[in-house]
């Protein structure tokens, strides 16, 4: 009997929950209503995280799945962040303003592109470039802290034509960040641990806008930092360019069946043959 053709509901489900939190950033922000936009890029994030783990665990990894959820992630964490950005502080410096958000999306589609092209050949400890989630992460916190200390985005917008033009080139940097994958999530912990977490979420549902935007803003600054503590002399390709290991990018060696979406922060799921 000839296997049934169609898609897996569950992963491509959480992935579309996804897409339209990303979508719902954009017409919100159209909207004026820039703190509901910042909230759906970081949901974004939580359904990004869950598609590719749930995929795994109920081993319904497919093609479509990771070519589908690496078209949200460029929704989701490069067009959506951008406009965000650009409808809360960027629309009175004219061409600047949308060039920094340009800036960001084509930084994130080159992200999404090259981590594509790496799966399998790539060090697994380390992303190469700011992950397209924490990118957005960035940009999308700083809207909503502005519009929690009610900040109006036109009177700082060369902080964020700044902040926004950034967080794009360093997804399309050679610094490396932590994936974080070496963390055994399986094992035991001490007790005080548990605590500890549980103290997180107080920080964190205490001032969410601020916390989330100060972690992830430390996150984007610990890939220069450590390259230049690492590295006794920089040189340029340890900012940008091609390293030796990524000669194949565009390499026909790696099958389209091999490339893994973005979900960066989601790490091992790059298995779901379908990862930022």
């Amino acid at each position: 009997m000839a296997q049934r053709k169609g898609i897996y509901l569950l992963p491509n489900l959480l992935t579309t929950a996804g897409l339209f939190a990303g979508f719902f950033a954009v017409v919100s922000s159209m909207n004026g209503r820039f703190e509901s936009a910042a909230v759906a890029i970081f949901v974004a994030m939580i359904f990004d995280g869950l598609d590719g783990r749930v995929a795994r665990i109920t081993n319904t990894q497919s093609d479509f799945g990771a070519e589908y959820d690496s078209m949200a992630d460029m929704v989701s964490f490069g067009v959506a962040p951008a406009l965000v950005a650009y409808n809360w502080g960027l629309t009175g410096m004219g061409k600047l303003g949308w060039l920094a958000a340009f800036i960001y999306v084509a930084g994130a589609a080159l992200r999404l592109a090259r981590f594509n092209t790496q799966v399998g050949i790539a060090d697994k400890r380390f992303f190469q470039g700011l992950a397209s989630p924490a990118a957005a992460a960035v940009v999308a916190g700083m809207v909503w802290v502005g519009v929690e200390y009610q900040i109006t985005g036109t009177d700082v917008s060369l902080i964020v034509a700044v902040v926004t033009g950034l967080s794009g080139l360093l997804m399309v940097s050679n610094f490396k960040y932590n994936s974080f994958k070496e963390v055994n999530w399986h094992g035991k912990v001490p007790f005080v641990a548990l605590l500890l977490i549980l103290l997180g979420f107080v920080v964190v549902a205490t001032e969410p806008a601020l916390v989330l935007f100060v972690v992830f803003s430390l996150y984007a600054l610990a890939g220069p930092i450590n390259t230049f503590r690492t590295v006794d002399k920089v040189t340029l390709d340890d900012v940008v360019g091609d390293h030796e290991e990524d000669e194949d990018f565009s390499s026909s060696d790696v099958k389209p069946s091999q490339k893994h979406p973005e979900s960066e922060i989601k790490a091992e799921e790059t298995s779901k043959t379908v990862e930022k």
